[in-house]
């Protein structure tokens, strides 16, 4: 079986289609033919018994028959019947045939009949000389004498003939019929296969060029338009993925230029001072190295960004915990308070548990309240609170613009206005993120009276779940 069926695999799947086809109408041609065969034999069959149990012999016939077996029949005379007349005896003598007629052996059942235990007998055997012959054998005439049975046959050429007609004609047209099921299964195939063909070659493309702006044209419902929306979909989404990858080193080449120039200057000016001898003065020297120091903290959580970014979203987050929100806005009150010690930052935090990654949620709040103080004023308040599964942060700052407020969760986008604060443009990005895969969403909107307020709204329950593992 290994041997055919790995020719099969490899033959085209349009070839192996069309050979599935013709064997299938193969299978169910001969079935067909099959089953009309047996049943005209069988009806042919019928026909004949019926015609051979009407012949009914007379006595004379018995008794000329007796005559020919005795020889005192004149040789002249002849019984001008179709049939092939023959007695059969209970007692197992020798049969009595009629005298130009071939004699047929005789059956068991044949003796039964004679000795009065069936009525009748049917079957088919051959006669002496070769013939097949179909039997009928029947007791004798009224007046006849006891334990004798006449049998009645007939040469079973018309039955077999028709048969043999049939069975070449049968076999003519399954031949044709196969023939033109493999063709119209190969058509069939073809015509069928063609979007796989478009699919194929634009597989190949891809595969070839990278070029993923190809798309298969769709038309209908059934599973290759399925396939082709599904290619069309996997493409798109490549295309995007990789537009999103080169605009990411893009905006992060240009980002890392402007603190890297800065500290190549900063750390050339130190090294041009050792070389010429020429000492810096000490307040100026202080302050290259306090702007070197908080170059190189930039840097470094710019790369601590983008290496949060880089992380494919297919990954999902990290292992998910049942965690306490607000334990993790308290943990991150306290971090924004050293960094803007001279804020005042209000707090009002209900119990409430979510589902997220510990670590990850805990920068993403940090990162909301870092953007607080950040544009906070001096001596300015921060209104912290947790109501609902809702933790809102209030400041007092100089507000969004209306019109840059849809550009805020971009990566790299910084407003005008604070371009010249630390940052690196991508915490909201990441803040976005964050929420989303934890079920939420992030809202930033203009606060009354001034300033900006952050929503954050993350599904969950002021209670954790029994047994629940918690953050």
């Amino acid at each position: 079986m290994t041997g055919p069926l790995h020719r099969l695999h490899a033959l085209p799947l349009r070839s192996r289609l069309a050979l599935l086809v013709a064997t299938a109408v193969a299978v169910a041609v001969a079935a067909v033919a099959a089953a009309c065969w047996v049943t005209t034999r069988d009806r042919l069959t019928e026909q004949l018994d019926t015609t051979l149990s009407q012949v009914k012999p007379t006595i004379e016939d018995i008794r000329w028959l007796q005559l020919g077996c005795t020889g005192r029949l004149p040789t002249d005379v002849r019984l001008l019947t179709p049939y092939t007349l023959q007695l059969v005896s209970a007692t197992g003598t020798d049969p009595c045939t009629q005298p130009d007629k071939s004699a047929i052996p005789i059956q068991t059942a044949d003796r039964a009949v004679a000795a009065g235990l069936r009525d009748s007998a049917v079957h088919t055997t051959d006669a002496k000389n070769g013939t097949e012959m179909r039997v009928y054998t029947r007791p004798g005439p009224p007046n006849s004498p006891p334990g004798l049975a006449v049998s009645v046959a007939m040469p079973m050429d018309q039955v077999n003939g028709p048969l043999n007609e049939l069975a070449l004609v049968l076999l003519i047209v399954s031949g044709i019929g196969v023939i033109g099921a493999g063709a119209a299964g190969l058509w069939v195939a073809r015509s069928g296969l063609r979007p796989v063909d478009e699919l194929t070659e634009a597989v190949e493309h891809v595969a070839r060029t990278e070029d993923l702006t190809v798309r298969i044209p769709v038309a209908g419902e059934d599973e290759i338009a399925r396939l082709s929306r599904s290619f069309n979909s996997m493409t798109a989404a490549l295309a995007s993925s990789r537009d999103r990858q080169s605009q990411l080193i893009a905006d992060a080449g240009h980002e890392l230029r402007t603190p890297l120039t800065s500290l190549r200057t900063n750390v050339e000016l130190l090294a041009r001072s050792d070389e010429t001898g020429r000492a810096i003065p000490p307040d100026d020297r202080k302050a290259l190295m306090s702007s070197v120091k908080a170059q190189m903290t930039e840097l470094a959580s710019l790369i601590g960004d983008l290496q949060e970014l880089a992380r494919p979203e297919a990954a999902g987050p990290g292992p998910l915990q049942v965690v306490a929100l607000h334990d993790i806005a308290r943990t991150a009150l306290e971090r924004a308070r050293l960094r803007g010690p001279e804020l005042t930052i209000t707090a009002d935090l209900d119990p409430w548990y979510v589902r997220a990654e510990p670590a990850a949620l805990e920068r993403a709040v940090v990162n909301v309240l870092d953007n607080a103080v950040k544009f906070s004023p001096a001596g300015g308040t921060i209104d912290v609170g947790l109501h609902s599964g809702e933790l809102t942060v209030r400041d007092r700052g100089p507000g969004i613009p209306a019109d840059e407020l849809p550009h805020v969760f971009e990566r790299f986008w910084r407003s005008p206005s604070a371009r010249q604060l630390p940052g690196s443009g991508l915490g909201l990005s990441i803040v976005a993120r964050t929420v989303q895969q934890a079920g939420g969403e992030i809202v930033l909107l203009p606060a009354p009276g001034g300033g900006t307020e952050a929503a954050i709204r993350l599904p969950g329950a002021p209670q954790p779940p029994p047994d629940a593992p918690r953050g």
